[in-house]
């Protein structure tokens, strides 16, 4: 299973600006990647199903952890058909996850800075976003994890980004799953009546 090293941070829309401005500048454009992704957040492991809207392409995600407990996830991903997304969805709902999860469509826009791949994003319940990460191999030892986080937040302070601590992630992320867990439980009711 490879190992992700990702970090975020959240801003407003002229810092979103600004960092797209300087990694269209001074990093490598990576390109569009627009996608629609349906989330089921398990308690110890996120599971994705995400239609790549921008490539023409979908995919399966299982990440070994969650935002807000660490910066580090094993991730098992593979490829699905684009057609297959639904199915794909409705299969998870079927074992039992519907309650868990949850749709986001994100504009999203993807380069490389100092070694690191960015994704400049906004999303309906993140808003204004960047994801940090650095991709390793299966096994990373503890050395290449702290050499690539520290790699991230190099890429970051210099591009004058304050990536969110795992409390504050850990804290953005409980909120948006009690918000999530209200709507649905408000739209639920309006349903019986």
């Amino acid at each position: 299973m490879a190992v992700e090293i990702e970090m975020r941070a959240r801003f407003d829309k002229d810092t979103h600006d600004a960092l797209v401005e300087r990694l269209v500048r001074d990093g490598e454009d990576l390109g569009q990647d627009n996608k629609l992704i349906h989330f089921f957040v398990l308690p110890d492991q996120l599971l994705k199903v995400t239609d790549n809207q921008s490539a023409d392409t979908a995919k399966i995600t299982l990440k070994d952890s969650r935002i807000g407990q660490g910066a580090a996830f094993g991730e098992t991903e593979f490829a699905i058909a684009k057609e297959d997304v639904a199915k794909a969805v409705q299969l998870f709902g079927a074992l039992g996850f519907e309650d868990t999860r949850h749709e986001a469509f994100n504009f999203r826009r993807n380069f490389r800075f100092g070694g690191v791949e960015i994704a400049v994003k906004w999303s309906e319940a993140w808003g204004y976003h960047a994801e940090f990460e650095v991709l390793l191999p299966d096994g990373a030892s503890d050395a290449a994890r702290d050499e690539a986080a520290a790699q991230i937040l190099d890429a970051a302070a210099e591009l004058g980004i304050a990536v969110m601590t795992e409390q504050e992630l850990a804290t953005f992320t409980a909120e948006f799953e009690a918000k999530e867990a209200a709507r649905k439980a408000a739209a639920q009711n309006a349903e019986i009546r």
